[in-house]
């Protein structure tokens, strides 16, 4: 009885007619994949990209169509449409979706694989000053999205504005932060995405009508939805119909030295120094504002080197790079007034302007200022023309600050519109700045460019965007799973934290040491802070620096793997950080962000509170799983209080992974995929396994498509006497074939094996008899394959 209820309960949700007063025409027409419907206060304009993304516009009588998305840039697929006419309502549909429109009373609805997916409620409709678009939700949904913020994994019940702006020393809760979106996802593995740029409100049903509803001070009425049979395929459909992120330069999942910030070339070089002689890896510097002034305040603007503070800085950025360590130099979007580039800013009139065509000046923290127009070609070319300079001084990544952008008046002009019209775009538009300088100047390189604010679709300029200025505190480090992984479901695969946290003079080394244990299983591993207390491992405690060092020399060993996640991110839209319930729809999973995986094949549980001795940890259901460290394992499905430590935090391996992991090195520059361990998971649960590894030279823009490439696949298949484990290679067309030398490492092998063959070959191997673990050399050409066989 309950569950008729709850079925006719979902029916009547649905079956109330949007805007009463929208009368359906008798006049529609198909063009190719586009629908349009005449109603009696404008036209509807349906679109199919794909099987499973739909676009629906609206466009009031009074307003002219614009085709124009900052988001959108896929093509529409050449699908088969079927139209039909009932008489009661026009059915707009594909093999697997289908969009209904009934005439009377007037609706939209829209289906996947015959189920109700969503409908239109009001549609598009004005509200108060704002123009609004209200769908149905079931009562039962789960919501995420709408950009970074700290609300807990289901965000329903909140209405929350779109308006970009930083929230200094955060916790556990914040309702508006640097990186807001008009996106919004459902448990019901369906996202819609509100394909406008001004600023607004998402309302997530705060009024618990089962509602929800965008709400925008102008532009397009316009929206898609985007469904998928899997979550990954959801993110694939989504990331393509915004862009896939391009693939990361590898250096950039190394270690970086940052902090606000570096105050001369002479400390830069000693802490760079002071990585080496304590043997802590390290691949980047970050220089914030002091590289172009001395005083925080003042000199925003610059944007060049300060001599006497860097008075070689050209030899400087050498230097490092000689030695593996990429410079990244801050930047803003701020001329202050009393900045070199002033005049020559006003003069060449690339600022905001206000209503007299002036420069629009106000004052903020660092003091008074303009804003760089972005909008205007001749800003966009000077602004670009920084960075060239820069780049060509060696410079190998770039910082985006202040990007929202942080002040930002209402009245002041851009080229193209009002603030408050580009406001949420600015940081996007920014990184597309460079993202496309890239490309002319310097085609065949990975830009690194590390954004505070964008927008939907930013993921395909390469933005790498972190969460802003986080507390120093506990209850930073807790916001932060949920943060990443909200963005990871967003397209922002590579949101991460300031690690050790940003903001606050908190000396609590327990709490810097778990963030960055942490950081070894999130997408950037970046300690960053105020320098009240050191951002840097070399600067701490022994006890907490030699932890660190561990932990950051995991990082390293690691990078085959994490390399395999930017690759996957690359070409499907995979998030590095995933919520439990892509493997698991246990129905409490839905809002927990306390534990996740880190790609495919590990489950991580962060330790986010201090003094934990014993921290209680869900395994994903059907699977078996190993704790990396000692190889104890746990059965799926299930939760379990597992003691602490504090060389790490709770992690573990699938049955039936491989997990190749690397020597460690001191920088990215050394490291080669020639000789590595791969650790095989055997578990006689999973009769057969197979995992790929891409590889490449980590630097070559769009090396996959040049054929400039390796794809290393490893399966296995188990019987009751034998396991047979297989190395195959896919190799690019202008890849090297190569040798490699492989430190087979097979767990859980109970017994030691009668024998060991390769390409029937018997052949020399070690099993440890305390450990469970077989170890088998292996020399492997890649141009052939080479099968393992193990007589258990």
């Amino acid at each position: 009885m309950k569950k008729l209820f709850f079925i006719l309960f979902c029916i009547q949700t649905f079956v109330y007619a949007q805007n009463s007063n929208r009368i359906f025409k008798e006049a529609f027409v198909q063009n190719g994949d586009i629908l349009t419907v005449k109603v009696n206060d404008g036209t509807y304009k349906i679109r199919f990209y794909s099987n499973q993304i739909i676009e629906t516009n609206f466009i009031p009588k009074e307003e002219t169509f614009s085709s124009a998305s900052h988001a959108v840039i896929k093509q529409p697929d050449n699908v088969d449409i079927y139209l039909n006419d009932s008489g009661e309502k026009v059915i707009f549909k594909t093999k697997t979706t289908t969009v209904e429109i009934i005439k009377s009373p007037f609706q939209i609805k829209y289906y996947y694989n015959g189920n109700l997916i969503t409908s239109e409620k009001k549609g598009f409709h004005k509200k108060e000053n704002n123009d609004a678009i209200e769908l149905n939700l079931t009562s039962e949904e789960v919501l995420y999205g709408t950009g970074a913020r700290a609300l807990g994994m289901n965000r329903r019940g909140n209405k929350l504005q779109l308006y970009n702006r930083a929230h200094y020393g955060y916790e556990t809760r914040s309702e508006l932060m640097n990186f807001t979106m008009p996106v919004v996802v459902s448990s019901k593995k369906y996202m819609i995405h509100f394909d406008n740029a001004p600023i607004g409100y998402l309302d997530l049903d705060s009024e618990k009508n089962n509602s929800l509803t965008y709400e925008t001070i102008s532009g397009r009425k316009t929206y898609q939805v985007i469904v998928g049979d899997t979550w990954y395929e959801l993110l694939d459909n989504y990331t393509d119909l915004t862009g896939k992120q391009p693939m990361i330069p590898r250096w950039s999942l190394g270690n970086f030295s940052s902090r606000f910030g570096y105050h001369s070339e002479k400390e830069t070089r000693n802490t760079i120094q002071a990585f080496k002689n304590e043997k802590i890896p390290v691949d980047a510097v970050i220089l914030d504002l002091y590289w172009f002034g001395k005083d925080i305040k003042g000199t925003m603007g610059n944007l060049e080197v300060f001599k006497d503070s860097f008075p070689n800085m050209k030899k400087m950025v050498s230097d490092f790079k000689k030695e593996g360590v990429k410079t990244v130099l801050i930047t803003e979007p701020f001329i202050l007034t009393t900045s070199k580039k002033w005049d020559q800013a006003k003069s060449k009139g690339i600022l905001g302007k206000d209503e007299a065509g002036n420069p629009f000046t106000y004052d903020f923290y660092f003091g008074n200022t303009g804003l760089i127009d972005i909008y205007n070609p001749e800003g966009n070319k000077w602004f670009w023309n920084i960075y060239k300079g820069l780049k060509d001084m060696g410079v190998e990544g770039f910082w985006g600050d202040l990007g929202e952008p942080e002040v930002h008046p209402s009245k002041l002009l851009h080229a193209t519109g009002t603030a408050d019209e580009v406001h949420n775009i600015y940081g996007h538009d920014w990184a597309k700045l460079i993202y496309d300088g890239y490309k002319t100047n310097y085609p065949n390189e990975r830009p690194f460019i590390l954004m505070r604010a964008g927008y939907s679709g930013s993921q395909r300029f390469g933005l790498i965007p972190w969460s802003g200025d986080v507390n120093r505190t506990w209850g930073g480090l807790q916001s932060q799973p949920e943060i990443a992984l909200q963005m990871g479901m967003q397209g922002l695969s590579y949101m991460h934290s300031d690690l050790g946290g940003f903001a606050g003079a908190n000396l609590d080394d327990e709490l810097y040491v778990r963030w960055l244990q942490y950081g070894v299983f999130q997408p950037i591993f970046r300690p960053h802070a105020q320098e009240e207390v050191p951002s840097e491992p070399i600067f701490r405690a022994d006890k907490a620096k030699a932890l660190a060092k561990k932990a950051i020399e995991l990082r390293y060993q690691l990078l085959p793997y994490n390399y395999n996640l930017v690759f996957e991110n690359n070409q499907k839209g995979k998030p590095l950080m995933r919520p439990l319930f892509f493997e698991d729809n246990t129905i409490s999973l839905f809002t927990n962000s306390t534990s996740y995986l880190w790609g495919n094949d590990f489950l991580i549980s962060p330790i986010l509170k201090a003094k934990q001795t014993e921290q209680k940890v869900y395994f994903p259901k059907n699977h078996y799983w190993f704790n990396f460290y000692s190889d104890e394992l746990e059965e799926g499905g299930k939760s379990k209080d597992v003691k602490t430590t504090e060389e790490n935090i709770p992690t573990y391996v699938k049955a039936g992974s491989f997990i190749p992991l690397t020597s460690i090195v001191q920088t990215t520059k050394d490291y080669s995929l020639h000789t590595f361990d791969l650790h095989y998971y055997h578990h006689v649960s999973v009769k057969k396994s197979n995992r790929e590894l891409y590889n490449d030279d980590g630097v070559t823009a769009n090396a996959f498509e040049k054929k400039q490439y390796e794809i290393l696949k490893f399966s296995s298949k188990a019987k009751e006497k034998s396991i047979s484990i297989q190395l195959k290679a896919q190799i690019g067309e202008n890849f090297k074939k190569s040798k490699k030398e492989i430190n087979l490492i097979v767990h859980n092998i109970k017994s030691k094996p009668k024998k060991v063959k390769t390409n029937n070959k018997k052949v020399e191997f070690t099993w440890d008899s305390t450990k469970n673990q077989l170890v088998i050399p292996v020399q492997w050409h890649t141009s052939k394959s080479n099968k393992i066989t193990i007589k258990l």
